[in-house]
């Protein structure tokens, strides 16, 4: 039997990005505690990488991030079950919204609690776990969107992506110099469930393996932050950041 190379929690681990992150983890040698609000989904995906890699053990449970009590007894359970989790990735997340002051504030509303409040839920829960272990690896799934600013149905969602950023890099100082680890990745076009609707038309847009190979890698790397994949969007993190609004309200 080969060695595990320890446990990785994700969340929003049913499809998408986070279920991509686990099967390409599970080829690296991790167990995994998997999480998210479809548990179908979840045990069809236990069972296609347990078929390909039957000595991985991969343990499954039901998460709204947006369920406090749900969420801190969900991650304690995975630490019962594992005994200690090396990685928890902050994946869990929504894309919903509408432009400010249309009257569509129950939408703009959602989207801060998926993806802020249910991610402040799960760094609270995550760092519990590392303090208790003295160590641990935090990774902050964010998003390019949080370079700047963004108009209409993305203002929310591009918000709460730059406070998640901000809320995992002040973990990082805090944790300067200890062994608790902190990344925050920006993906740029990669395909999923949630671009499912624009992913044919949006240009850049890298298949879902593609880019979550590059998460991977930088998650692998335990670096502190990186746009993925690379190219184009370390050198478009510049543009978007710097460019004049005139300039930057054409790009987006």
């Amino acid at each position: 039997m080969v060695e595990t190379k320890g446990t990785i929690l994700i969340t929003g681990a049913s499809g998408g990005l986070g279920a991509e992150m686990a099967r390409q983890f599970a080829v690296l040698g991790y167990d995994l505690a998997l999480c998210a609000r479809r548990t179908d989904r979840l045990d069809q995906l236990k069972a296609e990488i347990l078929a390909a890699h039957p000595q991985r053990r991969i343990e499954v449970r039901a998460l709204d991030v947006t369920d406090d009590d749900q969420l801190f007894a969900v991650f304690a359970a995975f630490q019962t079950d594992f005994g200690t989790i090396e990685r928890v990735v902050v994946n869990a997340g929504l894309g919903k919204g509408q432009p400010l002051g249309t009257g569509r504030y129950d939408a703009n509303r959602q989207t801060a609690m998926t993806n802020f409040i249910g991610a402040l839920a799960q760094v609270e829960a995550a760092m519990e776990i590392f303090r208790a272990q003295g160590s641990g690896h935090l990774v902050m799934i964010s998003s390019m969107s949080a370079m700047r600013g963004l108009p209409k149905n993305l203002t929310t969602y591009a918000a709460t992506k730059a406070a998640v950023a901000h809320l995992a890099e002040g973990v990082r100082a805090e944790m300067y110099g200890k062994p608790i680890d902190v990344t925050v990745l920006y993906p740029g076009y990669i395909a999923s469930e949630m671009n499912a609707k624009v992913a044919q038309r949006t240009p850049m847009m890298a298949s879902t393996e593609k880019g979550v190979r590059s998460m991977v890698a930088a998650i692998e790397k335990r670096v502190d932050s990186a746009c993925v994949p690379r190219l184009p969007w370390a050198p478009m993190s510049l543009l978007l950041k710097h460019a004049p609004m005139a300039v930057y309200r054409k790009l987006v």
